[in-house]
């Protein structure tokens, strides 16, 4: 009995000896490649000061409507992971990126994330580059929370929000997000646990989309540099009540087109997730629904499709 347990507790040291040992190299590794990638890791765009820290915002295209694109929760280059949509459509529209703090080429801080922040951040970065409303709104994902509240709030400033697989108020009801997972992801992505997994950084941008190869690896730069961050982490942890004062202040009087996925990729039961849309577009007036059969990162898969009737219900809305 007492050789079985000194074998278990010499196998228990042996154990976490290795894990210190593979944890040490990967930050080590972690840190040396981040090293070397520093060169790649060069804002496209404009940096502005937002709430005591940088933010960045891409551009690109002309004309007298401005499309503004505002990633899901999570992703960690939105300025690419739009392009294969806004690269179609900046040749008739001024196509603007808002990276918000944590994202992409922004600042990495430890901020509040309640909804009237992240929108407050979002409209003072668009004031500072000098690009007035109204705005037609772009949103993916959790970032349906924000574009819904800002066009309630601020109703002047938007013209309409075309949703690419939003999440509606309704979807946070009842929704749990594993958050000791999301930490732990967080403290493996930085030292470095990342680089060890095979495939890990091939975003839908990257395989479906038109990234060139030198934008490949620039998401994959940032891929390692901008995955689950804190103020990620912040901002999965106030979703919930984000969602509730949203859902309280009502729906926004203005026209809303939702590009719906078949609900993979989601983290939510796929039926649920459509029919969630599906009830939030039944209360808009001048609302539509476009069902597409791919998962949840729309705009990387079916971007000539949601251009085509993006650019229809556009002149739709100039008609008005």
């Amino acid at each position: 009995m007492r050789k079985t347990l000194k074998k278990l507790i010499k196998g228990f040291f042996i154990v976490i000896i290795l894990i210190v040992v593979f944890t040490t190299i990967s930050f080590i590794n972690h840190r040396i490649h981040l090293s070397k990638e520093d060169e790649l890791f060069v804002y496209k765009g404009q940096m502005v000061e937002v709430n005591d820290h940088n933010m960045h915002i891409y551009v690109e295209g002309q004309g007298d409507t401005t499309l503004v694109f505002m990633s899901g929760g999570g992703t960690s280059s939105p300025m690419l992971d739009f392009k294969s949509l806004y690269s179609l459509l900046s040749d008739k529209y001024r196509v603007i990126v808002v990276e918000k703090a944590g994202y992409g080429f922004s600042d990495i801080v430890d901020v509040n994330r309640d909804i009237d922040t992240i929108l407050s951040e979002t409209r003072e970065a668009l004031s500072k580059v000098k690009i007035k409303g109204p705005y037609i709104l772009f949103p993916h994902s959790m970032s349906g929370i924000e574009a819904l509240h800002w066009a309630r709030e601020y109703p002047d400033e938007i013209r309409a929000i075309i949703g690419l697989d939003i999440a509606v108020p309704e979807s946070y009801e009842d929704y749990e997000i594993n958050m000791p997972m999301v930490k732990l992801a967080s403290i493996g992505a930085n030292i470095g646990i990342t680089r060890w997994i095979p495939g890990i950084e091939e975003s839908d941008a990257i395989k479906y989309g038109t990234l060139t190869d030198e934008e490949i690896e620039l998401y994959k730069v940032i891929f390692y540099r901008r995955t689950a961050t804190k103020i990620m982490i912040n901002e999965m942890e106030s979703i919930k009540s984000n969602a509730i004062k949203v859902k309280e202040n009502g729906v926004p009087d203005i026209p809303i087109l939702i590009f719906s996925s078949n609900g993979q990729g989601t983290g939510w039961d796929e039926e649920f997730w459509k029919k969630s849309q599906k009830d939030y577009i039944e209360k808009i007036e001048f609302g539509k629904l476009v069902d597409l059969d791919c998962s949840h990162y729309v705009h990387n898969i079916e971007y000539e499709k949601i251009v085509n009737e993006t650019k229809i219900f556009i002149d739709g809305l100039n008609k008005k």
